[in-house]
């Protein structure tokens, strides 16, 4: 049975379609799973038990009586805290929202679901996603299934636990600033933040009205995982105006080709960070095995523009525009650094707004530079290993001080600028803790991130190794 816990999506519904698993099984497993390991994790904060048994039995009456179930039947599914679920409270991690029932799921869930996956539960978020730590003054804390000292990251930090833990083998994530790449990183998943509009924002709630930072994307064992998941989430929306017109009519299909050598950048720093010495000697044995397999790998001597202060004011007035109605009614329930960055969005001005736009400019046309040279762009995805499950952010690494947005310093320009890009688990750490690589690519080309992910993780496959709880 513990095998079964780490088995991937596509693994899992190869067994429900031969029936040698049924869906009421897996999921009674997944359910029970829950309710042995979480306690110590805490990535779920709801379940819905019963319906989650009773959509489980229909999914499996469908595969008995012949027809299509669909890619995801029967598949155990975490949904991130800041997305809707039908019958179930979409609290944003925010003690003012612990009774927001929403009313129809998101789109992103509505089409999961009806390719056949299983929503057990809602997984735990910091307060509107805000930091790239799993903690909220409702939920408590999420612990990272590595070392319950550490954090499994955030914002999708719920979602990341729950598939490192074997909880469930897929979970949605958000990513405004790398809220997909930062917990896959700590928690030895994989996760894509696609194109801006790949997976349409439907409802479009203010949180993801102002900025352009925002979009959807799964947290899963495996790459080929991921591609399922897009199959089965992406496409467009008349409800979303940035949704896009057209996809690739298999992200899956596209893995299966071999891809033509590519050519690889590399920055250790972007111009501006630094890393832990034992996650750089990880990423740099990581780019050897690009170079083996006969893709063509060159140090990038550019650097980017520092856009952490732009990142930010844009960051914090999407949270503003969600919540400034009620801001001064729930000022004193929402977690104090929230705050304090809700009183300086209320503070920004048209000025300021020109000079972030000018910065995001700028990015984009460096960008324009390093993928007319390059086709896919590789980063540490994070500078260090897992901090403390309570936080804070390292304020140094290996002795050298790093501001505030220096812990998580390769993610949050990608949302700034909107290129697709993905963490892969490249090794442990000297503490035995997950180091990954970030893996960007031009604006709309998913499909080269996911294949060379893919790559990799056919030379250093890491679906066989999870942490013991």
């Amino acid at each position: 049975m513990d095998r079964l816990f780490y088995l991937s999506a596509t693994e899992l519904h190869a067994l429900l379609i031969k029936k040698e698993l049924s869906p009421v099984e897996l999921v009674g497993a997944a359910l029970e799973r829950i309710h042995a390991v979480d306690p110590a994790v805490h990535a779920f904060v709801a379940l819905r038990t019963e319906e989650a048994r009773a959509e489980a039995r229909s999914v499996e009456a469908r595969i008995l009586s012949g027809e299509d179930p669909g890619p995801l039947a029967g598949i155990p599914l975490g949904v991130k805290d800041l997305e809707d679920v039908e019958g179930m409270v979409t609290s944003f991690g925010s003690v003012p929202y612990r009774e927001n029932m929403a009313r129809r799921d998101s789109l992103q869930v509505a089409r999961l679901r009806f390719a056949g996956a299983v929503v057990v539960g809602k997984t735990n978020t910091p307060e509107f996603g805000f930091t790239g730590f799993t903690k909220n003054r409702l939920h408590g804390v999420t612990r990272n299934p590595w070392d319950l000292e550490r954090t499994p990251g955030g914002s999708s930090g719920g979602s990341a636990a729950a598939v490192a833990a074997g909880m469930v083998p897929l979970a949605t994530g958000s990513d405004a600033g790398g809220s997909v790449r930062i917990p896959a990183c700590y928690s030895g998943c994989f996760g894509i933040k696609p194109t801006r509009g790949r997976i349409p924002l439907v409802p479009m709630q203010p949180l993801y009205m102002m900025s352009r930072l925002w979009t959807l994307g799964p947290l899963s064992r495996t790459v080929e995982d991921a591609a399922l998941y897009l199959d089965c989430a992406a496409g467009y929306h008349p409800e979303d105006p940035d949704s896009l017109l057209s996809n690739p009519s298999s992200y899956v299909a596209l893995l299966r080709r071999k891809p033509v050598p590519f050519r690889m950048g590399f920055s250790a720093t972007l111009g501006y960070a630094r890393v832990q010495k034992d996650v750089l000697g990880l990423v740099e044995s990581a780019l050897k095995v690009f170079e083996e397999q006969g893709h063509a790998v060159e140090e990038w001597k550019g650097s980017l523009p520092d856009v952490r202060e732009a990142w930010s004011d844009y960051a914090a007035c999407d949270i503003y525009a969600h919540v400034h109605r009620d801001l001064e009614d729930m000022r004193s329930d929402l977690g104090r650094a929230l705050v304090g960055e809700l009183d300086r969005a209320k503070g920004r001005t048209l000025e300021d707004r020109i000079a972030n736009e000018k910065m995001r400019t700028e990015l984009n046309a460096r960008l324009r530079d390093v993928f007319e040279h390059f086709d896919l762009l590789l980063t540490p995805a994070m500078p260090t290993e897992a901090f403390a499950a309570k936080g804070p952010p390292p304020s140094e690494i290996d002795g050298a001080p790093v501001p505030l947005l220096g812990a998580v310093a390769f993610t949050y320009p990608f949302n700034l600028s909107g290129h697709p890009a993905a963490t892969v688990r490249i090794g442990l750490t000297e503490a035995g803790l997950p180091a990954g690589l970030q893996i960007v690519g031009p604006r709309h080309r998913e499909d080269l991130v996911l294949q060379a992910a893919r790559a990799f993780e056919r030379a250093c496959p890491w679906n066989h190794l999870w942490p013991k709880l």
